[in-house]
């Protein structure tokens, strides 16, 4: 049905209007793997980098840009995965085309701050879903899959 979600009641409660803890909302989450393209500087108090940059390959061989994933990451998780991504580190974009400056949703990427690296790592994150300019939405980082070739990573089609 492509619903982010489903707002749910207690069984044993009865109905009353407005939230009184009663209501409890589960999302419908997906969850797919990507190709590491390069990451973001770290803002605040956060350290070592502050979000992937995501794609995936094309049929016809294109790597497109996918999105971002910042969440789900501890600091060790961050320091390992800084210290990967730093010995891939390259000074030419991977992908074939630019990603958008601006989205609807979340900040706008300033390439200024971008760090990209070889296409070699692959990332499995969970997701909201998909936008309709082609980004994800809601991405959180599960882990590396050290498994799977980068060359292998496809967007996924729904059936």
């Amino acid at each position: 049905m492509r619903t982010e979600g489903v707002v749910s009641k207690r069984m044993d409660a009865p109905y009353v209007p407005g939230d009184r803890g009663l209501w409890r909302k589960s999302k419908c989450l997906n969850r797919e793997e990507f190709v590491i393209v390069g990451w973001t500087d770290p803002e605040g108090s956060r350290p070592y980098l502050g979000a992937l940059l995501l794609g995936y390959y094309t049929e016809d061989g294109r790597l497109l840009y996918a999105g971002r994933a910042g969440g789900g990451m501890s600091r060790d998780v961050l320091q390992k995965l800084h210290a990967r991504l730093a010995l891939l580190a390259i000074s030419k974009m991977p992908l074939s085309a630019p990603p958008p400056k601006t989205n609807r949703f979340g900040t706008p990427l300033n390439l200024r701050r971008v760090h990209w690296v070889r296409s070699e790592l692959v990332a499995e994150v969970t997701f909201l879903t998909w936008t309709a300019d082609g980004l994800l939405r809601q991405v959180t980082y599960q882990g590396l899959r050290e498994d799977k070739p980068a060359g292998e990573v496809r967007r996924a089609t729904p059936r």
